[in-house]
């Protein structure tokens, strides 16, 4: 029937539509065509004023991402003038049945790669509705050591290398790996070109870009170590915006890999053996550190760094004992250590930061599932706002070889 509609409006010149999208058909097998396509596509701006916000938050794991959608009368440009809302906790492990009620608060928002136009992401935090933050939400207190006049006035930079690993959807075995055996070594495969070397690219390109339209701080992305295990770099970016643009990015790649049909895994360590791991590396500078004799205060700030190494390890993510193992470009876990261009270290510091006498660390212990409001507010906390007594520091400048 459709077939011998759509053949009729053909000879008479068709029916134009504004909107450009055209109905289900039937060929002539009879088989569906899918249109859905042209209104995934659709813009809606010349229409309406209205947008779609997608509230996204953190779930009660501390690293699944949970998002839904609403709708707002007109565009926003900051998440002030955007309402709370509130969710199903018991659904997501943050509440109890018989209370359940979250209340989320917008905190930052991005442009929405995926429905394009005026619409948004907004990353949000959670509370009680008594206003208190729920035991997931790390960014509250983050925001609170960020507002500190003593690290507000440092104007503390970060450089967050996020790696990940890609999975085969029904296997959970990574992408481009034969199913149930392994691919040649390691060696070939670090920013490596060619089809058996490299697996997921239009991935990676296609979060690139599209962090890049939302406006996220991304720097960079490249191939890792092991085969079928990628790199995006976001930064510098100061304070609270560097947590913001991270956990923006990882819900761009949920989703980006939701419609490749491929699994994405943060785990620190998603395939035990000579295979490397999968780290959230974090660069790290205060003003001082920049300016003209800054590698003194660097030292400094390792120094206390070592001093709190329990306290970091314990906060820098899930299973990263599987990972810091003193293998692979990494430090062991029960040992505190630092070096200049020494990739088998805690703190990592650069030549050029040696040579020139100013500059940042790295800091290689956080694992890939790390949460960044935790990991970029401690690093504030113990390098600002902490102060060790004299004797520990005396003790560790002697174990560490720095002279302070």
């Amino acid at each position: 029937m459709w077939s011998s509609l759509l053949m009729k409006q053909s000879k008479k010149g068709g029916v134009k539509s504004s909107a450009k999208f055209r109905v289900l058909a039937l060929k002539s097998d009879g088989s569906t065509i899918n249109r859905m396509e042209d209104l995934l596509k659709l813009d809606v701006t010349p229409y309406t004023d209205k947008i779609i916000a997608e509230y996204i938050w953190i779930g009660g794991s501390g690293i699944d991402l949970r998002s839904k959608s609403r709708t707002i009368s007109k565009p926003v440009e900051h998440p002030s003038e955007l309402p709370k809302w509130n969710y199903d906790g018991s659904s997501t492990g943050q509440a109890p049945g018989e209370d359940s009620e979250v209340i989320l608060y917008p905190q930052a928002i991005f442009k929405d790669p995926f429905r394009g136009g005026n619409n948004i992401l907004v990353i949000c935090d959670a509370y009680t509705p008594a206003g208190e933050p729920i035991p997931t939400n790390k960014r509250h207190r983050a925001a609170e050591i960020f507002s500190n006049k003593k690290v507000v006035d440092e104007v503390p930079w970060y450089g967050i290398e996020q790696e990940y690993t890609l999975l085969q959807t029904n296997v959970k075995w990574p992408l481009g790996w034969p199913v149930g055996a392994y691919p040649g070594p390691q060696g070939p495969y670090y920013c490596g070109v060619g089809a058996d070397k490299s697996f997921g690219r239009d991935i990676s390109d296609a979060h690139y870009k599209a962090c890049l339209y939302a406006g996220i701080n991304i720097s960079g992305t490249n191939g890792e170590v092991m085969p079928g295990q990628w790199e995006f770099q976001v930064g510098p970016s100061v304070g609270i915006e560097a947590g913001d643009h991270i956990w923006c990015a990882r819900y761009i790649l949920e989703r980006i890999t939701e419609q490749a049909g491929v699994v994405l895994s943060l785990d620190p360590k998603p395939i035990e053996g000579d295979w490397n791991g999968a780290g959230c590396h974090t660069n790290y500078s205060t003003k001082s550190m920049r300016e003209e004799g800054g590698f003194e205060v660097i030292k400094k700030a390792i120094l206390n760094l070592s001093l709190r190494h329990k306290e970091h390890i314990s906060a820098y993510g899930e299973g990263n004992e599987r990972r810091l193992t003193g293998k692979h470009e990494t430090a062991s876990i029960n040992s505190f250590s630092w070096g200049v261009a020494n990739r088998g270290c805690s703190i990592r510091v650069g030549r050029d930061t040696e040579k020139e006498g100013k500059g940042y660390l790295e800091d290689r212990r956080p694992a890939s599932n790390m949460d960044p409001y935790v990991v970029t507010s401690l690093l504030a906390e113990s390098t600002l706002l902490w102060e060790p007594t004299l004797e520990a520091e005396a003790l560790a400048a002697q174990k560490l070889a720095l002279k302070v």
